[in-house]
């Protein structure tokens, strides 16, 4: 009986990290997921703006946290700085050039749970046709269930990329990015 006992409890912990591992759907349609960002306007103050297209999901177990992936896909054509025709340049050769590269992609190579909510995250992101390493400096902000019947997990996160590291045409050095990605537990 405690052989028994004891395969059965060592079995359920060796399977237990395995079953807490879930698929999340990044919640953007209701605007609890945003990707914003600020670049310097000629060293006097910031310009911001966001992308207001993207979608995107990954996996995440608070257990097993570097087991964790992400996929975000973004919509460069959406690029809002509050300003038509200063989009209108954005989105133009000088910079994203969307008639060529209507889209950007970002793929985790790597979660590291770095203690109190904080992660690193390395991915690869391709921007106007380059990929890139970059490095996430994240925080679980929390999880649990919603008003809705579903589950959710929320982070948030901070980067910066080099305008000429991807190619732009137009480089003012660089551009930081204030992420805020919220997900939907699948089923």
């Amino acid at each position: 009986m405690k052989r028994l006992l004891l395969k059965t409890l060592l079995a359920t912990s060796l399977l237990a990290p395995l079953a807490n591992a879930a698929d999340y759907i990044v919640d953007y349609k209701g605007a609890h997921a945003s990707i914003n960002f600020k670049v310097k306007h000629l060293g006097y103050s910031w310009l911001t703006g966001r992308f207001d297209k993207f979608d995107g999901k990954f996996n995440y177990d608070s257990a097993n946290v570097s087991a964790s992936k992400i996929e975000i896909n973004i919509d460069t054509t959406s690029v809002n700085s509050n300003h038509a025709e200063r989009d209108k340049h954005i989105k133009s050769p000088d910079f994203l050039e969307i008639s060529k590269f209507n889209s950007a992609k970002f793929v985790s190579t790597s979660v590291t749970d770095k203690g109190n909510n904080k992660l690193e995250v390395k991915g690869l992101l391709t921007l106007h046709g380059v990929t890139k390493e970059i490095t996430i400096a994240a925080e679980k902000i929390g999880e649990g269930d919603d008003p809705w019947g579903g589950y959710r997990a929320g982070f948030s996160g901070t980067t910066s990329i080099g305008m000429g590291d991807f190619g732009l045409k137009s480089n003012y050095g660089e551009i930081l990015f204030d992420l805020h990605i919220e997900g939907v537990k699948q089923k």
